[in-house]
């Protein structure tokens, strides 16, 4: 198998951004991380784009042949994955297997999002199958996903005396690293009050403690060994990458299914936590190995369960660790220096190539006043539509 490395990164801003398509996000992302591997985009091999359910991608989500056809009509590969929110990761893991495997040497993974207003408001999936359960998930109980993030946190309450205040610092940690990130939507430093005070938008959940829906875009430029050497400058190697599904057992709620039923041995959102754990096998590595996590927040909750559903921490022990600042730039095992989804607001697939493209920038020391100090070995997690989980190792 073929080393595979990152040649080249780049985001647009995250935001909302009326005046420009889709395809305008796409490009000036792409074209900008070709920039920074110092090539043009008619040498890319193949891109493999994250595929998006708003809008875009010639009506059927082909991404990839839209921004080929529009930037380097090179007869490139065009390849175009789905995962939902995962879609980004998906696409990495995708690229890097293309080169691996010694089929290509340059190939490009790319998202973009333009979202709709408030909290994904219409249910996904058809209406008219009554097989779609995703579609029954939302129509059953009328809640959109607030409501299952704020019935975790309500729960670990319960079960780990996880106070309001300590679930506000969380957010107040995310909201911190951002001020250092110009491609955040929301750079502003918060205080635990401030939470607090937001509207509660599904108890115990505060405004505040729930991540945004945004329009962005991200680019990660991979090629093989002898690409990278070529390009110069630090080496960034993909080390292991990962997908996986969720398992039987697995006890975070999804409407309807029979999982519930099992004996529950399964770990809380198993696709992902599958997904990290296998991206650490192929890597060599385990959890204490890990110098930066870049995971999904959509929630104050998750920043506080899912190090321990991945084995970075001991159940119940985030809680001290938060209070300790463990998980800041400074911190054991800072979590989202970029700021994560509660400072960015979710834009679905990009979000997964916006971590590894962080990821990146920390490995390079190019993350200015959010560097986290001697980090050497960063990974991704992210979760998405349909128990789907990606995870990426990057080393230096």
């Amino acid at each position: 198998m073929t080393g595979v490395y990152v040649l080249g990164v780049a985001a647009h801003p995250w935001g909302k951004w009326p005046d420009k398509p889709q395809l305008q996000l796409a490009i000036e992302a792409l074209t900008a991380a070709a920039d920074d591997a110092g090539l043009p985009l008619r040498d890319l091999d193949g891109l493999v784009a994250a595929s998006s359910r708003f809008e875009g991608g010639l009506g059927w989500g082909l991404h990839a042949n839209e921004v080929l056809q529009a930037v380097s009509e090179s007869g490139a590969q065009a390849i175009n994955v789905g995962g939902g929110c995962a879609a980004g990761g998906i696409a990495i893991h995708t690229a890097a297997s293309l080169i691996a495997s010694g089929e290509c040497e340059v190939v490009a993974a790319l998202g973009a999002e333009r979202m709709p207003k408030g909290f994904i408001p219409r249910p996904p999936g058809q209406p008219d199958d009554v097989t779609d359960t995703d579609y029954l998930r939302w129509v059953a109980i009328g809640a959109t996903n607030p409501a299952y993030w704020a019935i975790e946190a309500r729960r670990r309450m319960y079960d780990h005396g996880t106070t309001p205040e300590t679930l506000a610092l969380a957010s107040v940690t995310m909201h911190e690293h951002a001020a250092a990130n110009p491609l955040a939507r929301y750079r502003k430093r918060i205080t635990v009050e401030d939470v607090l005070a937001s509207p509660r938008v599904a108890d115990p959940l505060h405004l505040m403690e729930i991540c945004a829906v945004s329009d962005g875009s991200a680019a990660l430029i991979l090629g093989s060994e002898a690409a990278a050497r070529r390009r110069g400058g630090p080496l960034v190697r993909v080390a292991g990458s990962a997908v996986a599904s969720g398992r039987f057992g697995d006890p975070a709620v999804r409407i309807p299914t029979v999982s519930m039923a099992s004996d529950g041995d399964a770990t809380h959102t198993s696709e992902v936590a599958g997904a990290v754990l296998r991206a650490q096998a192929a890597a060599g590595i385990g959890p204490k190995d890990v110098d930066v996590l870049e995971m999904a927040d959509n929630s104050a909750w998750h920043v506080l369960a899912w190090p321990e559903s991945f084995g970075f921490a001991e159940p119940g022990e985030s809680d001290r660790l938060l209070q300790d600042g463990e998980y800041g730039i400074g911190g054991r095992l800072p979590i989202n220096p970029s700021g994560g989804f509660l400072s960015f607001g979710e834009a679905t697939t990009a979000q997964g190539v916006l971590q590894v493209c962080e990821l990146a920038w920390q490995l390079r020391r190019e993350a200015g006043e959010r560097q986290v100090p001697g980090a050497s070995v960063g990974q991704s997690a992210v979760l998405g539509l349909g128990a789907n989980g990606a995870s990426v190792v990057l080393t230096a």
